[in-house]
């Protein structure tokens, strides 16, 4: 015997999201437990890896470390304060669909990447944060581009809860925190929403708008 739906898709509907649900768990969560094993290979070869898939602005080869830069952190703590929100927002991010959670996060990387290859103060930069600013102002602004109350509503918690790290897309006085990968991320991120917006549809030859 086969059930049927009451026409509205409903069933259905919740299905796909608990699929996506679960997707985002498990790339999320591979994710971060690849950063980890990268992480621990870095910490045996005394952080070696950074000095070579590291970022270095202006240079070269520093084009191909856009790839490998967000991969790599400064030390387990580094990577502690970026596996969090990382998670948070990715799976947020994953639960619109695989196609827009992949294009959030390319566009972050890319953003991210670039900013710091080109305005970047010198040295090398590494760390997720940039992905983590990216998916996040990705979040924060979808919603008012798609006119869904659910999103907006999804920024202003995200907002309230996470806001205060906006402040790291400001110019800082410090080298140690990449302010360019956090602005660069974020331009990515907002850049991926109004890419991805709901296009308009307009009526088919032969048909009338009501």
């Amino acid at each position: 015997m086969v059930l049927g739906t009451s026409g509205t898709g409903q069933p259905e509907a919740r299905q796909s999201l608990a699929a996506r649900a679960r997707g985002g768990l498990l790339f999320m969560g591979g994710f971060v437990v690849l950063l980890f094993i990268i992480e621990l290979v870095n910490t045996l070869t005394f952080h070696g890896l950074n000095r070579t898939f590291g970022l270095r602005p202006r240079t070269p080869d520093g084009i191909l470390d856009i790839v490998t830069f967000p991969l790599l952190h400064a030390n387990l703590g580094h990577l502690l304060s970026n596996a969090l929100p990382l998670m948070v927002f990715g799976f947020l991010a994953f639960l619109s669909g695989l196609r827009v959670f992949l294009t959030a996060l390319a566009s972050s990387w890319l953003g991210s990447g670039l900013a710091v290859w080109f305005f970047g103060s010198g040295g090398v930069t590494v760390g997720a944060s940039g992905l983590v600013f990216g998916l996040f102002a990705f979040l924060l602004v979808r919603g008012f581009v798609n006119r869904s109350w659910w999103q907006i509503l999804l920024s202003v918690v995200l907002f309230l809860a996470y806001g205060s790290i906006l402040f790291g897309v400001l110019p800082s006085v410090t080298g140690a925190v990449s302010w360019q990968a956090h602005l660069g991320g974020a331009v990515g991120g907002f850049l991926a929403a109004i890419l991805l917006r709901p296009r308009l549809k307009h009526p088919r030859q032969g048909e009338l708008a009501s």
